[in-house]
């Protein structure tokens, strides 16, 4: 079964995400058995201000994806398994989790949950 699902149209934006931040997803997504559906990857500058995101979003340079999830059994999965494989900055909203390792490449601070 394949767990991880592309937004149609977008797969040009995950080729430029950063290739280690990639391999931890793998890792993480094998860890959680659950799906791990991609509703934000790379952003251009652009797509950033336009969806509101941070001035210094990881986004910006491919260490940070959001994943669509809804209802907590996914939630704990996604988070566990994150923290299992060393992604240890989490955004959680109602229903989306946002995952990156920007503390390893740019200014943000490691070990941190917030929500939205």
């Amino acid at each position: 079964m394949d767990l991880i699902y592309f937004k149609e149209g977008e797969f040009d934006n995950f080729k430029k995400m950063d290739k280690d931040f990639l391999c931890l997803l793998d890792k993480a997504r094998h860890i959680a058995q659950t799906p791990f559906k991609i509703t934000s990857d790379y952003r251009s500058k652009k797509k950033n201000k336009a969806v509101g995101g941070s001035p210094d979003s990881a986004h910006l340079y491919g260490y940070a994806i959001d994943l669509a999830c809804s209802n907590s059994i996914a939630r704990s999965a996604i988070i566990r398994a994150a923290l299992s494989v060393g992604i240890n900055r989490i955004g959680v909203a109602s229903n989306f989790i946002h995952l990156d390792i920007a503390d390893r490449y740019i200014t943000k601070p490691a070990n941190v949950i917030w929500t939205y």
